[in-house]
């Protein structure tokens, strides 16, 4: 964790990813900037859909559309969501780095995922759902699409017993680094 404030235009933000920094906003309404170490990492390569998942993922439509707010919503505990990081990445997604992937059930949102891309790389930000297995839903078409794009890494910060289920990997921070620098030195657009 680094303590010192920061300020949250783009500039820094991007910046900051582009060093495996990213910003969270603590119980005391604090943004703080973190890294990890390990660092989870979904290889894209050998991304796993558990067989339950696959029926659902055929019948789910995503659309576009960006509203952060509603991954911090009903979260036990609280969220790192906060507004001043709700404008940040708005910013972010205005600028066209920051986006989305949402699933509809019955032309109501029922879930998706948020992150940052530069370069070839995706950083996942935050999940939610409103309905069962909508989240992992979207997590299959982020990494379609990124696999469509010729992605090299997708980062999820942490590698949790939800995410092992698709494959994600803790990685030594040395190695992360590597990965991120030769994704960063390619061109890739997420829309």
């Amino acid at each position: 964790m680094l303590s010192r404030p920061v300020p949250l235009d783009p500039e820094t933000l991007l910046s900051a990813y582009a060093r495996g920094v990213f910003p969270m906003g603590d119980r005391d309404g604090r943004i703080r900037w973190y890294t990890a170490d390990p660092r989870g990492v979904i290889p894209l390569e050998t991304f796993h859909i558990p067989g339950t998942l696959r029926q659902l993922v055929n019948r789910a439509p995503d659309r576009g559309g960006f509203d952060i707010r509603v991954c911090g919503q009903n979260r036990a505990g609280g969220t790192w969501i906060n507004e001043e990081l709700v404008a940040a990445y708005v910013r972010l997604h205005q600028l066209g780095f920051a986006h989305s992937v949402e699933c509809y059930q019955d032309g109501h949102l029922a879930g998706g995922l948020y992150g940052v891309s530069l370069g070839a790389a995706f950083f996942g930000e935050s999940m939610f759902h409103r309905v069962r297995d909508a989240s992992k839903v979207a997590l299959v078409y982020l990494v379609r699409r990124l696999r469509d794009r010729e992605f090299e890494l997708l980062d999820t910060q942490a590698s949790t017993e939800h995410l092992r289920r698709f494959g994600c990997v803790d990685v030594p921070a040395a190695e992360y680094l590597h990965r991120l620098r030769s994704a960063l030195a390619k061109k890739r657009y997420f829309t």
